[in-house]
Order: C-alpha cells, then structure tokens, then sequence
C-alpha cells in the first residue's frame, strides 16, 4: 500500500505532503483544485512520461516521493525480481525527478534506476482506472493472471509454466547446438586429420636435437676420421710417438729417481701418464674407425629434419609440443561427438516436451473456459447494482492452435488462449471488446464490478486508484459505487477522487483538496478530515457548497452515519 506521497513545484502544487492508510481513502474538493495534479504526480511516481512545462513556475525542478509498505511476501518477491536485488526491508521509496532542461531520473531506495524499472515497480504495485488511463484489466496477460487466480487454476497454471520453461530450455540448447553445428563438424575433421597426421609422423621426444647432431656429425666424418686418426698415430702409432717418448723419459726418471724424493715423484708421474697416453690412443682409433662417411644416411637425417621443420611450420608447435599436444586431441574429439549425440538426443526430448506442453495448456485452457463464464456472470451482478441492467458482459475466449514442429513460432508465454471481454451495454448495441467501449462511465463501472469480483485474487496490486469514477452519475448510484468501493477497500487499498458526496461518506479516511490564492501566488493544498465534524463540513460543502446550511450539515451527517453502518 502506499503510505506517503509527497509531491515539490508540480504545477499548483509547491509543497504537498500527505500520509495515506489502508481500505478506503477519498480525496475531496472543488474542480480545479488540482485533485488531478496530485493523480498526476502519481503517474509520474510509476513511470509516466513528463515534460517541463509540469514544473511550477519559478522552480527549476520538480519532485515526486512515494513510500511504499511491502509487508506482502508477494510483493516483495515480485520486486526483487524486478530490481535483480534483494529488498532489506518492508519500506520502498520511489523517487521521480525532472528538471527545466527536460531531464528525468528516477531512484528506488535511493539507487538510481531507469524510468521504465519504475514503470514496472509501478505496474506491480498500483492498478490506476481512471477516464483517460489505460487500464491493467484490459491487459490480455493482466487477464489470464487475474482468470487464473479467481478460478483457483495455480495449478494447472504452474504445470503449463513448468513444460513451456522445459521447452524452452530444450530450444535454447537446440539452436545453440544447431548454430554450432557447421563449426563443430570442422573441428571434428580438424581433429580427426591432426591426430592421423601426428601418429603417422611417429614422432619421438627430444628427436629434432638429436637429428640435427647426428646430421653435423655425418657432414663432418672425414674430417672428423682425419683428426682422430692423427691424434691416435702421434700418440701411439707413429715414430717418436707420444708413447714412445714417455717411455723412454720413465727410464731416464727411474735411473734418477734415488737421488733426490722429487725426482720420485717425476718417476711416478710419468708412469700415471702413459695408461692415459695408450687408452686416449685406443679411443681416438676407435673413433677414427667409427666416423666414417655415409652419403644414404646423411640424406636420410636431412629428410627427416625438413619434414620436422615443415610439421613445426605448419602447427607453430615444436615435436615434443605436438607429442603433448596429441595427448588432448582424443578428448576433444570425445567432447565433440558428445555434442553431436546431443542434438539428435535434444530433438528427441524436444519433442516429448512439446507434446507435454500440447497436454498441459490443453488442461489448462479448458479449465479456463468454464472459469470464464464464471467470472463473466459474477461480474455482470455487480453491473445490474451499478445501473447498468441490461448490459452483458461475455469473456470470450479465442483459443490458439500450436504448431507441429516444436522449434515454429513463440512459445505462449499464458497457455494457448487468448480472453476478450466483450461488453453490450445497451439492448441493440453490438458486443464490443471492453478496450474499445467509448463510454468512460461505462467503461469505469464495468472494471468496478470487475476488479470487485477479482479482489481476493490479486495479492500484489494492493493500490486501486480510481479517477472521477462517478462521472456523469447520481446520487443514488453514488450510494451504491461508494458501497462497492468500501467493500473493495477491505482487501485493498483504494484511492478515488470523487466529486458526489454519497461516494465519499462510504471512504474509511476522506482529504479535502484546496486552491488557495493569495495577491503573489496560487497553491494547491491538501488537508485529512480527522474528526466526524470535518466530514460532515466537507460533505456539506459537496452537497450545497457554500449556499450549505445547517439542515444541509445534517443531511450531511445523516449520509455519514449511515454510510459507517453499512461499513459495519
């Protein structure tokens, strides 16, 4: 419910600040007094566009402040998901900003959002009829939610909702995989071919270094031959050869050796070297033996170290990379198949799920049709109390066919039906859906006993504003409308500016709106009529205004007294 609307520099208004209360609250005053300036700040509050020429004169901005109680757990689920964020407690304030240079913004609890996230905090909490507003009862999904809710079909309802997200689910998956599916299928052969062209490589870890030394040892082997050949003859093999000369240099020693202890060492020394000398000798002639020139291998190690290199080019992957990177390709291929396996599994569970949900909005839609009725005839009581006897009111109910390939088309977001309601107001007038009856007393009658029938159902649109409902009509029908409003206010909050007295005498809570005009300025004020005595001065004044008298002040009382019976 809306507890505070405070509204600065809108127009007549300069500084108005009003505290509300639950069940029927009536807003009182002569025309012009700007009853409709305040409804319009409102608007303005739930997302309605604005322009400068709203702004008082002489202020630069306007400003709109509403504090809402979201004590409902519906509601405040229904806002958080709105806002994407948790809400603290049971207070929302709406703010609405704009200025001279056309500039709006909006916040809700102080954070700033956009004007149509407020549109839709104000779609959820407030349910405005007025002669020029479009009404949420003309909403066609607005309809179904509210047909749903009176015939008890949450249900029925939820099995629909549940097989239309698995549906949708399946869809979304579906297309992605689908959408893929070109891609997918060429890296699947990507894969296939690497892997083939890898294993057929047969590649080995650390290959490409040893090649490229093996094939610098193959470029090399005569000269290679050559030196060691040498090194073995000038060691060993060759006249005055390394080892003979250390032989002979060991005898010399050995002859000195027992003259002097370091001339012992020499002697030993020289006996060390020479097994180093004979096996550094054997090495070089086995070496020498060893490298030896081989044209075919040589070619042989060349070709494999270009096709490395052109297998690196073309991967930009060294051997030992590819060798890791054929560890994955497997995987990958696994991964890819899986998702081909599941686009053929996913149009099987997709059809299933669409004949799931064929079933479920059947089920749904025929109870909606006898429900329908229900509420068409329910609703039409209301209007013979309204004057309006001989009008019929008819839901027609239009319901759609859903295709045979599960992916064709939208999925229907209420079930397959499509509701009108159809109103004749007058013998020998055609039924016209309810959207384009011209009439705004009719129409405002007609969502009366409508939103009177679907009061207990609605648990989140707490706030009716109702605007010059009693346009055009008497004061006997003001009994009654005053009647049904009261009993709207006791599930409901209701808010409506009324001009007959009979309406207001049955408000819970009852405001007085005023012009005051002084030599400088005007301003529009707004006052709450606390005590019996006010009302009744108020009440007066809306019978005879200001020709009132005292038999008039009790005419005045009397219709209050009685109207607090029948509230009773």
């Amino acid at each position: 419910m809306l507890r505070e609307l405070a509204v600065q520099n809108l127009a007549l208004i300069e500084d108005v600040r009003v505290e509300l209360h639950p069940g029927f609250c009536a807003w009182t005053g002569e025309t012009g007094a700007g009853k409709s300036l305040l409804l319009g700040a409102l608007g303005l509050l739930l997302g309605e566009r604005g322009n400068a020429d709203l702004i008082r004169t002489g202020a630069d901005e306007l400003r709109v402040t509403g504090r809402f109680d979201l004590s409902r757990p519906e509601q405040r689920a229904v806002a958080a998901e709105i806002l994407q964020s948790p809400i603290e407690d049971d207070d929302l304030i709406l703010t609405r900003r704009l200025s001279r240079s056309g500039r709006s913004s909006a916040l809700v609890n102080d954070i700033p959002v956009a004007v149509a996230t407020l549109k839709r905090i104000g779609e959820m909490l407030v349910d405005v009829h007025g002669q020029r507003e479009s009404y949420s009862l003309l909403q066609p999904a607005y309809q179904l939610e509210l047909l749903d809710a009176f015939g008890r079909l949450g249900e029925q309802r939820k099995r629909y909702d549940v097989a239309a997200e698995i549906v949708r689910g399946l869809r979304r998956k579906f297309k992605e995989l689908s959408d893929a599916r070109a891609t997918r299928q060429r890296e699947l052969s990507l894969v296939r071919f690497e892997r083939e062209d890898i294993d057929n490589a047969k590649l080995q870890a650390n290959e490409l270094p040893a090649l490229s030394k093996e094939r610098d040892t193959l470029v090399h082997a005569q000269s290679l031959a050559q030196f060691t050949g040498t090194v073995a003859a000038r060691l060993s093999d060759d006249d005055g050869a390394v080892s003979d000369v250390l032989g002979r240099l060991i005898k010399e020693a050995n002859r000195w050796a027992n003259l002097d202890p370091k001339l012992q060492e020499v002697s030993q020394r020289l006996e060390a070297l020479r097994p180093e000398v004979d096996d550094l000798a054997d090495t070089c002639r086995d070496l020498s033996e060893r490298f030896e020139a081989d044209p075919d291998r040589l070619e042989e190690v060349e070709a494999r170290i270009g096709f490395l290199k052109k297998l690196q080019a073309r991967y930009g992957k060294t051997p030992d990379e590819l060798i890791e990177y054929r560890s994955t390709l497997d995987a990958k291929e696994r991964l890819l198949q899986k998702e081909e396996d599941d686009l053929a599994g996913i149009d099987g569970e997709l059809k299933a799920a669409w004949a799931d949900l064929k079933k479920a909005a059947t089920t749904l839609s025929t109870a909606r049709a006898k429900v329908a009725k229900k509420l068409a005839a329910e609703a039409q009581k209301h209007l013979v109390d309204l004057h309006m006897p001989n009008a019929k009111l008819d839901a027609v109910i239009e319901v759609l066919t859903l295709p045979t390939d599960p992916m064709a088309g939208e999925v229907p977001a209420s079930g397959i039906d499509q509701l009108e309601l159809m109103l004749m107001a007058n013998p020998g007038e055609p039924s016209r859906p309810l959207r384009k009856v011209a009439s705004g007393g009719e129409m405002s009658r007609t969502m009366l006993a409508l939103k009177t029938v679907l009061s207990a159902h609605d648990p989140v649109r707490t706030l009716v504003v109702f605007d010059e409902i009693d346009a055009n009509v008497g004061g006997r029908l003001g009994d009654v409308l005053g009647q049904k409003l009261s009993a709207l206010g006791t599930s409901h909050q209701v808010l409506c500016v009324t001009h007959l007295p009979q309406v207001a005498s049955y408000a819970a809570h009852q405001w007085t709106i005023r012009k005051t005009t002084t030599a400088k300025k005007t301003a529009t004020t707004i006052t709450a009529l606390t005590t019996d005595e006010s009302r009744v001065e108020e009440l007066a004044m809306m019978l005879r205004g200001e020709s009132r008298s005292e038999t008039t002040r009790k005419e005045a009382a009397e219709m209050l007294k009685t109207a607090e019976q029948q509230r009773g």
